[in-house]
């Protein structure tokens, strides 16, 4: 069975994420050197991200890009407690889960694998990246922060938009992968504090964590993110 024949065309896992669209671009699968697992945010969809595939102008890179049900991974801010964007949360990471062990057993293992995303689609990389802990080829959060593993009995933190934090407990390694994670300075979605703390934890994990931080207000990606991508989906 070739490579093509392995990548599924709908979403796998459990929960309302399961059995949505998976949409494609770029290279065929048994023609690609690398690919891509794109993350659209909230009220988005596939080819918002396939569009930026497209911007990187690399003819060799496949791309796969899942829908989210309702066009959204979770309800809630990222920041707000675990329980309140379930079952999105948990779903959203079974689809992810689902979609790289097809990558892998298509030929695609980690490391031939990107994972990034915009927004919510950041948060939901960098969490599954996170949890997951494979030698990923690289992960670039465009806009986003790490969503936590537990709730913690604190007060609410200006710093986190009158949120609480969160405990960030991961097990495994990220030995050397490639992360971005990019944010404009005064994000009105993301804390610039969260971004930090999320560099942090990636860090303690083993990972080369690149933190590009935008001066001023804004959501959205620019040039010098694009140009991260780009350097690394083209290295050796």
């Amino acid at each position: 069975m070739s490579a093509a024949a392995n990548i599924p065309t709908r979403t796998g896992g459990s929960g309302p994420h399961a059995e949505q669209r998976l949409a494609s671009a770029g290279a065929p699968p048994d023609r690609a050197r690398l690919v891509m697992v794109m993350l659209h945010g909230r009220g988005a969809g596939p080819e918002d991200m396939l569009g930026l595939h497209d911007h990187l102008a690399l003819p060799d890179v496949a791309a796969l890009a899942p829908a989210a049900a309702s066009r959204s991974w979770w309800p809630d801010s990222f920041l707000a407690p675990l329980g309140a964007n379930e079952p999105g949360l948990s779903s959203g990471l079974s689809a992810i889960s689902a979609l790289l062990d097809d990558l892998e057993r298509a030929g695609f293992g980690p490391e031939r694998t990107v994972l990034a995303g915009f927004s919510q689609g950041a948060c939901l990389a960098l969490e599954a990246a996170a949890r997951l802990a494979r030698p990923y080829r690289a992960v670039a959060a465009l806009s986003g922060g790490l969503v936590g593993t537990r709730d913690v009995d604190e007060a609410p933190r200006p710093d986190l938009y009158g949120r609480p934090d969160k405990r960030f407990d991961y097990d495994g390694s990220l030995a050397d992968v490639p992360v971005l994670i990019g944010c404009h300075e005064r994000d009105p979605h993301i804390p610039l504090a969260r971004v930090h703390r999320s560099a942090e934890v990636l860090t303690g994990m083993g990972a080369a964590v690149y933190t590009h931080v935008i001066p001023g207000a804004g959501h959205g990606i620019v040039h010098e993110e694009i140009a991260w991508l780009r350097g690394h989906l083209n290295a050796a």
